[in-house]
């Protein structure tokens, strides 16, 4: 009896044993937290956020795009040298030719040279307006989310006017009354046009920010205003502004080429994907030479396209639902 129980003992210790190595071993190399790194240490929204985004083939693809666009934007003669303003009518309507790869328009200009030119000034458009709406957006509505009261309820009720106007038709009566639409007066009807949507999408944001319990301490430690509201609030509430932004890009780009195509927007002799598609439909000239209109019209697409891609590869790596 007693040389089993020392045996029965003797095992049960074994056991003992081993289970406190295992549970040794186990915490030298405790499993990463979810959002964490191979070290266990935990990352930011930003961090981790482009660390999806640099493993995201949209992103990768949309980003390459809009890197050649920008890059012909500002440098337009490194792939088209000529003129887009110079035109020989002797050439109208020409098709495709040796050093002309995408023909001639009704006024004998290459398409080529001009649909690389005319990146330049969607690309100008698209991000001065979102840069535009974005700073003015956030500020009235970040603004009216933090102080509410009379604040919030006068730039809710100027929204709500704002949001009643079509923008397209907004922009026949605004454009039509100017007498020299450039550039920056399509940028401009645009910030004043747009701005609504990214100012409610601010206000809620910083609503729910400032009810967390980082905010409410801030508070009672006696921190100022303008702390709160650039250390606390703002880099918690920024991401769906930038989300929204990303993608109303692209959309101010078709904007104004709708605008254009409309002949309320840029005149010449300024460049414009819109403007050439407007020439290129009058008198159903398209029909026997579809390359006038075919040729901007794709670039018009594809940059509309990669803009959009860019902003819902943004969307999905900031929101945390997805996570």
């Amino acid at each position: 009896m007693s040389g089993t129980s020392a045996f029965e003992g003797h095992g049960r210790g074994m056991e003992v044993v081993g289970v406190e190595r295992e549970g040794r071993e186990g915490e030298g190399t405790p499993t990463p937290p979810p959002g964490g790194d191979e070290r266990g240490h935990s990352r930011s929204l930003w961090s981790d956020a482009w660390h999806d985004l640099r493993r995201n083939p949209v992103f990768l693809i949309a980003g390459l795009l809009i890197a050649f666009l920008v890059l012909i934007s500002v440098w337009p003669g490194l792939i088209a040298g000529r003129d887009p303003l110079s035109c020989r009518l002797g050439r109208s309507l020409d098709p495709s030719s040796a050093g002309h790869w995408f023909g001639f328009d009704a006024q004998g200009c290459d398409v080529y040279t001009r649909v690389v030119h005319g990146a330049r000034t969607s690309v100008t458009v698209g991000v001065c307006a979102t840069l535009g709406v974005a700073v003015l957006g956030s500020l009235l509505g970040g603004l009216a989310g933090f102080f509410g009261g009379v604040w919030d309820a006068l730039v809710s009720r100027v929204t709500d006017i704002f949001f009643g106007i079509p923008i397209v038709l907004g922009g026949l009566v605004f454009l039509s009354m100017t007498g020299s639409r450039s550039v920056w007066t399509v940028v401009t009807f645009i910030v004043l046009l747009g701005w609504p949507q990214v100012a409610r999408i601010a206000r809620g944001s910083v609503i729910t920010a400032k009810q967390n319990d980082y905010v409410l301490a801030a508070r009672a430690l006696g921190a100022g205003t303008t702390r709160m509201l650039v250390r606390h609030i703002l880099p918690n509430a920024v991401a769906p502004v930038i989300v929204t932004a990303t993608i109303a890009l692209g959309t101010y780009i078709s904007l104004e080429a709708t605008l254009s195509f409309l002949g309320v927007g840029l005149q010449p002799p300024t460049v414009s994907w819109g403007a050439d598609i407007s020439a290129a439909s009058q008198g159903m000239q398209f029909r026997n030479a579809p390359h006038i209109l075919l040729y901007p019209a794709a670039a018009l697409s594809i940059t509309v396209l990669a803009f959009i891609m860019l902003g819902d590869a943004v969307r999905d790596a900031l929101d945390p639902k997805l996570r």
